[in-house]
């Protein structure tokens, strides 16, 4: 009887637990550096987010390492929700698959709470580049193999130029960063020619001349740059990759708090006001169920292991 009575009493105090959720700060952890795309798209879903969890949003980057440096912090954080991830296909795709010894599990050290949605990447080069089109900035590395260089500050970027180098028999000298605002510095100094970006880092420098966006890597043109097409549209009609926001907690988050945060950041990304803020950076708001989020990172997981083995990239 007294068991009985002590494990019901724990389950009540879990109970009002996760009823009184959140009773302090929240704390983001978030991949890349300040200035990031996945920075700005934070900042512009914590107010509403703040808003309806009645509780302070912290944004806190921890750079480095494709992601992994802030995927370990957050799995060996305590699972109460006060210390969340911003998933993406660097840390939660690429790295286990990068690394010979990840440090995590994306499936089972992490437990899914939403999809956020998908950026509009570019592909930039520098003006002093002479190619205005997609076709033309081939041949120009054809022409000059080993000499072009193209910058990443993440995974994902990693994996993108890999099919592409792949998909276009393309032979480019890689610069790698931490993160992608000091990746878009020296690319708009010249100091490497080639970089995949969301517009929030290089559209001011297209307008500028600085730069010139060849593609973009959606199935669709961005409003903010019409003329750009596709990769798809540009020939290269095997290009699959896509860049992707989402958020996940510590494995064994209770499921009360899981769905008290994908309530939260589903009305966040669907008020008209963040969606109208959302396409200023071309970003697509994609909100969904903890378990299609799952399903999702599973599936991502497998296609960035694919991709990285047909492009000859081998775990470090």
């Amino acid at each position: 009887m007294k068991k009985i009575l002590l494990c019901l009493s724990l389950a009540l105090v879990g109970s009002v637990a996760h009823a009184a959720y959140p009773d302090r700060p929240v704390k983001v952890v978030i991949p890349f550096g300040p200035g990031s795309s996945t920075d700005l798209i934070m900042r512009i879903l914590a107010a509403p987010v703040e808003k309806e969890l009645g509780q302070p949003v912290v944004i806190e980057p921890k750079p480095g390492a494709n992601g992994a440096i802030s995927a370990t912090y957050v799995a060996r954080a305590a699972p109460d929700g006060y210390t969340l991830l911003i998933g993406s296909g660097s840390p939660m795709a690429a790295v286990p698959y990068m690394q010979k010894d990840p440090p995590y599990d994306p499936i089972k050290d992490f437990a899914p709470v939403t999809d956020i949605g998908r950026y509009t990447v570019f592909l930039y080069v520098n003006s002093s580049v002479p190619a205005n089109t997609f076709q033309e900035f081939v041949d120009h590395v054809k022409a000059n193999p080993g000499k072009v260089s193209y910058a990443t500050g993440n995974a994902s970027g990693i994996v993108a130029f890999a099919q592409l180098n792949s998909l276009a028999g393309l032979d480019m000298l890689h610069v790698p960063y931490k993160s992608a605002p000091p990746a878009m510095v020296d690319l708009v100094a010249n100091r490497v020619q080639a970089m995949m970006d969301p517009p929030s880092t290089g559209l001011n420098y297209v307008k500028e001349g600085r730069l010139r966006a060849l593609a973009t890597t959606l199935h669709m043109r961005s409003p903010l740059l019409p003329d750009v097409p596709t990769l798809v549209e540009a020939g290269l009609t095997d290009f699959t990759i896509s860049n992707w926001m989402g958020l996940v907690a510590p494995a064994g988050t209770p499921r009360p708090i899981i769905d008290r945060l994908n309530e939260a950041f589903r009305k966040a990304l669907e008020s008209p006001q963040i969606k109208e803020q959302l396409a200023a950076h071309a970003f697509l708001p994609n909100p969904s169920s903890p378990e299609e989020f799952g399903a999702f990172i599973e599936e991502q997981k497998t296609s960035y292991a694919d991709l990285l083995r047909a492009a000859g990239v081998e775990p470090q």
